[in-house]
């Protein structure tokens, strides 16, 4: 959760103005966060309501809750505009996105799980209150997947072929990087952000491999975020300098998550 949260930081500042290089200042003054970061808390505070889930659908009334109440607190942090109205008219039922915000708001889960099933069955959950299509629910659970396996010691090789069985990345981060273009389906940038990981030599280095292929910059750093976090950590300086810029609501979430998680 937490390289999901610098990566959303990160790349907020170039969502629309998009740097194709490795080289930028990770953070500056006009960094913010976005719905990345408040719908991301949104599944942690749902899951800070459990010692264990049991009751898939008592879970997702749970996080329909806490996605609803942070979205009044945080209405004007970038989201899109069927989740907007979804958010807005309180609606309580799926709307079959395949949209990167099941991916980007995951990564809590891939902490909490107590197993590979558990996360993949979490994560489905996550996906399935709003992103309900199977393209949706397939990048919720393979991000959620490769976080768990990550925090408990795969190897780069191993968690490349778990993701695998999901989409066949057969492209390099040089190749793509003249012509990617802002994507916001799951299917079109979160291989992008897995391979953003893949080409990766350390967390810092994973978040500027995402950045730098353009598109959705901050959704697709959160997702290669989320994932690097668990691979390689974080350095606390990071997270010292991304915490400036969430306020006391967001922060309390954070820290009460982080001091359950497993």
């Amino acid at each position: 959760m937490t390289g999901a949260i610098i990566g959303d930081i990160v790349g907020s500042r170039y969502e629309f103005h998009n740097h194709r290089s490795k080289d930028f200042s990770l953070f500056t003054f006009s960094c913010f966060f976005t719905d990345d970061t408040v719908m991301t808390l949104a599944v942690a505070k749902a899951l800070n309501k459990y010692k264990s889930v049991t009751d898939y659908e008592k879970f997702k009334k749970t996080l329909v809750k806490s996605m609803h109440k942070l979205g009044d607190m945080y209405p004007e942090c970038g989201y899109g505009g069927r989740f907007y109205h979804w958010l807005k008219d309180k609606i309580n039922e799926p709307y079959n996105s395949f949209g990167n915000g099941s991916a980007m708001r995951v990564s809590p889960v891939g902490w909490y799980a107590s197993s590979l099933e558990e996360a993949e069955n979490l994560a489905r959950a996550t996906a399935e209150v709003t992103h309900n299509h199977p393209e949706g629910i397939k990048g919720a659970v393979s991000v959620a997947g490769a976080i768990y396996l990550a925090r408990h010691g795969a190897s780069m090789e191993e968690i490349r072929k778990y993701v695998s069985g999901f989409y066949n990345i057969d492209f390099t981060l040089d190749e793509i990087r003249p012509t990617y273009r802002f994507n916001e389906t799951c299917q079109g940038s979160v291989p992008q952000a897995f391979e953003a990981f893949f080409e990766s030599v350390s967390f810092e280095d994973a978040i500027r491999n995402a950045v730098s292929i353009g598109g959705d910059s901050d959704t697709i750093a959160a997702i290669t975020g989320s994932v690097a976090e668990a691979f390689y950590g974080v350095d606390v300086s990071l997270w010292e300098k991304a915490e400036f810029f969430l306020d006391e609501e967001l922060l309390e979430i954070y820290y009460e998550f982080n001091s359950k998680r497993r």
